[in-house]
């Protein structure tokens, strides 16, 4: 009987490059995952040449287009790789637990190489030059919680055993959204509905001419980080600090019994003025579409701060 792919067998290893698009030889990390788009394609050119009857000939292939998206969990050890794929490598202090801290603004960013494996198939597909585009996630009372990541890669391998040896393994400590909680300016921010988070690093896609198709990397430009609150309307804080157009620091937190915690902390939080409707008899509720900028006295817009009995993401 024939094997037939299943998610449920799925598995994907993560491992830094040294050099853009070439996967290395070792050092890959099995990461948890709920879903991914992760692929490449490449279009077919329909020919326009007349003369040859109605039939058409042949089509032509065109560029490779290799990019897609990762859904996976906020956890205290694995996340810490798609913190350093968006801001890159972390300070790192303690002598365990370990302080990561990373700081965004850098000017280079990590490259990797994702390895997606079928076995029962089997398809091993190596994606290299993978760097990371978009990092987004949702703060609400319920549900599992969960970040979408963004890549742009240069270009897929396919092969029939695995490029990646044999990944290693990290515990899996997830953070549930009833570990959070969101600051601002030091104090504990009431009242908050749901929230979103979106970090953005807008690649630019170094299209040259080349003879495989593929592109010659992915550079970062001016970084974005914009979300939504949506907050039941009980006090005039928010409102105030968009009318003033005042900036605030925003925390959103996580922490877990054994002492592992996630915090972003976004230095210069810029609120627009909302309009508070009346839609009906229940609570009024507002939403603000916040966007940061660069904090004049730290010099970096966001830190994001992971503490876990991870030595090193290098």
């Amino acid at each position: 009987m024939m094997a037939r792919a299943q998610g449920a067998r799925a598995q994907m290893a993560l491992g830094f490059e040294t050099v853009y698009g070439t996967p290395p030889v070792g050092g890959f990390t099995r990461m948890p995952f709920a879903s991914t788009s992760l692929g490449s394609e490449q279009p077919l050119l329909n020919s326009e040449l007349l003369g040859y009857g109605r039939d058409p000939l042949a089509p032509l292939k065109d560029a490779v287009t290799a990019d897609g998206d990762v859904v996976l969990p906020i956890d205290a050890a694995g996340f810490g790789f798609w913190l350093k794929a968006a801001f890159g490598d972390p300070v790192t202090t303690g002598t365990g637990p370990w302080t990561h801290e990373f700081r965004s603004g850098g000017w280079s960013l990590p490259s990797m190489s994702i390895e997606t494996a079928m076995p029962e198939v089997p398809r091993y597909a190596m994606y290299s030059g993978c760097v990371l585009d978009q990092l987004s996630w949702q703060v609400q009372r319920a549900g599992l919680l969960t970040a979408t990541a963004r890549l742009v890669a240069q270009g897929e391998a396919i092969g029939s055993t695995t490029a990646a040896g044999t990944p290693a393994d990290l515990p899996l400590r997830r953070f549930g959204h009833f570990n959070g909680g969101v600051i601002r300016n030091g104090v504990a921010l009431g009242n908050v509905v749901s929230a979103e988070i979106s970090y953005a690093n807008n690649l630019d896609r170094i299209e040259t001419i080349r003879s495989d198709g593929k592109i010659d990397g992915a550079d970062p430009s001016i970084a974005a980080l914009t979300g939504r609150i949506e907050v039941r309307f009980a006090d005039q804080t928010l409102v105030s600090q968009a009318i003033n157009g005042d900036p605030a620091e925003i925390e959103f937190a996580y922490a877990l019994p054994s002492g592992e915690s996630l915090r972003l902390t976004i230095h210069a939080v810029y609120l627009p003025r909302p309009r508070i409707e009346i839609s009906g008899p229940q609570g009024v509720q507002a939403t603000f579409d916040w966007q940061a900028a660069r904090d004049s006295t730290l010099g970096r817009m966001c830190t994001a701060t992971l503490i876990n009995d991870v030595e090193s993401y290098g």
